[in-house]
C-alpha cells in the first residue's frame, strides 16, 4: 500500500477574518496552521508522500514554507479550485494522470490510496493517521469521526422536525481516505450527474457509490478544526 496524504489548503478561511488565508496564520508557537498539518503527516511512518492543494494566489507562500522546513515527503503543490470538491478532484486527477492507465487501479491489485485532510485540522494525531492507514489495508473508503455528545436537532425554517437518537450521530473529521480507484470512480459518477451535492469527500462516495461501505476510525476532540480567530489562541499540537 502506497499512502499519499493530500492536505487541502485551497480555502480562504473568511470566518477567521483578515486577508491572510487561515491556513497560513500562526498558532500560539508562531508556526502556521499549515506547517503543523504537514508536520503530522511528515512524521507518520505509514505516509509515503505528501501533496498540498493550495489556492493559486498563495502558492508562493507555501513555497517559502517548504524552503524553511525541508519536508522530505512533500512532492507536489497542486492548485486548488473554487470549491472544496474541486480541490479534492484536482488532486485525484493529478495522481490518476500519473498512472499510465487508470484501469490498473481498478483491479484487485489496487495499492495506491489518498488521505484527504483539512489543512485547518493541525492537531491530527499519529494514532489517527496510523489507524486510518491500517484500515485502508482492508477497506476502500475510511473516515474519521467522533460520537456526538450533544443532542442533535433536524430543523426546517427554524422549526424542529426530528431528533435522531444521539448514539447514532457522529461528527465528521479528517483525514478521509480512499483507494484511488474508488474516489476517482465516485467523482466520475458525480460529474456525469452534473450536480455534486456533498460537503466532503466521504459524502461523494456515500451518495454516488452507495455500494461501497465507509469504515469509521474513531477520532478525538483534539482533532478539531480551526474556524474562528479565537481558535488560534489555543494550545498548539504536541
Amino acid at each position: 500500500m502506497y499512502n499519499i496524504a493530500v492536505i487541502l489548503a485551497g480555502g480562504i478561511g473568511s470566518r477567521v477574518g483578515g486577508e491572510t488565508p487561515k491556513q497560513l496564520l500562526p498558532l500560539a508557537d508562531g508556526r502556521s496552521i499549515l506547517e503543523h498539518s504537514i508536520d503530522a503527516f511528515e512524521l507518520a511512518p505509514d505516509i509515503d508522500e505528501i501533496a498540498v492543494v493550495m489556492h493559486p494566489e498563495h502558492i508562493s507562500s507555501l513555497q517559502k514554507l517548504c524552503q524553511n522546513n525541508h519536508w522530505r515527503k512533500l512532492t507536489k503543490i497542486i492548485p486548488g479550485g473554487t470549491e472544496r470538491w474541486e480541490s479534492s478532484y484536482n488532486a485525484i486527477k493529478t495522481y490518476a494522470a500519473e498512472s499510465s492507465n487508470l484501469q490498473i487501479f481498478k483491479s484487485s491489485n489496487d495499492t495506491l490510496s489518498l488521505l484527504l485532510h483539512d489543512a485547518a485540522r493541525p492537531y491530527v494525531s499519529q494514532r489517527i493517521i496510523a489507524e486510518v492507514c491500517q484500515a485502508l489495508q482492508e477497506h476502500e473508503a475510511v473516515t474519521v469521526a467522533v460520537p456526538s455528545t450533544d443532542t442533535i436537532y433536524i430543523t426546517e425554517h427554524n422549526r424542529l422536525t426530528s431528533m435522531p437518537p444521539r448514539e447514532t450521530v457522529w461528527r465528521a473529521q479528517t483525514p478521509q481516505a480512499f483507494r484511488l480507484s474508488t474516489i476517482a470512480e465516485a467523482f466520475e459518477r458525480a460529474l456525469r450527474e452534473g450536480n455534486i451535492a456533498a460537503t466532503d469527500d466521504v459524502g461523494i462516495v456515500h451518495r454516488y457509490m452507495p455500494e461501497t461501505p465507509v469504515f469509521i476510525v474513531q477520532g478525538d476532540e483534539q482533532n478539531r478544526k480551526i474556524t474562528y480567530a479565537e481558535d488560534l489562541k489555543q494550545n498548539t499540537p504536541q
